[in-house]
């Protein structure tokens, strides 16, 4: 009865990590960071009922949630890159306007 449960438990927490990819491609960070605690619960379920995991699909099906997961990080973190890229553009182009338009104004 156990080890139907965690499956049930690692299967949701694998949708919910296919999910938080999905989210994460969209940039939507609350629904990755809601999915994300909800998925933590699942897995801690399966880590308190389950001591040792013996089941291959269990396995399986960890591997898979933590490929899903370091994907969607990495999604996140070229994301957070990107941002960063475009505050430093905006950065210089105020810089830019600021030193032309002193010199407009003193012509």
């Amino acid at each position: 009865m156990k080890e139907s449960k965690a499956n049930s438990g690692l299967l949701r927490a694998l949708a919910l990590s296919h999910e938080m990819f999905a989210a994460a491609e969209r940039g939507d960070l609350r629904s990755v960071e809601l999915l994300d605690a909800e998925r933590l619960e699942l897995l801690k379920c399966f880590r308190l009922e389950t001591k040792v995991v013996n089941a291959a699909a269990d396995r399986a099906l960890l591997q898979q949630i933590s490929q899903l997961n370091d994907r969607a990080i990495g999604l996140l973190e070229h994301q957070r890159r990107s941002k960063g890229r475009e505050m430093d553009m905006a950065a210089v182009g105020r810089r830019a306007m600021a030193a032309y338009s002193s010199i407009r104004l003193q012509r």
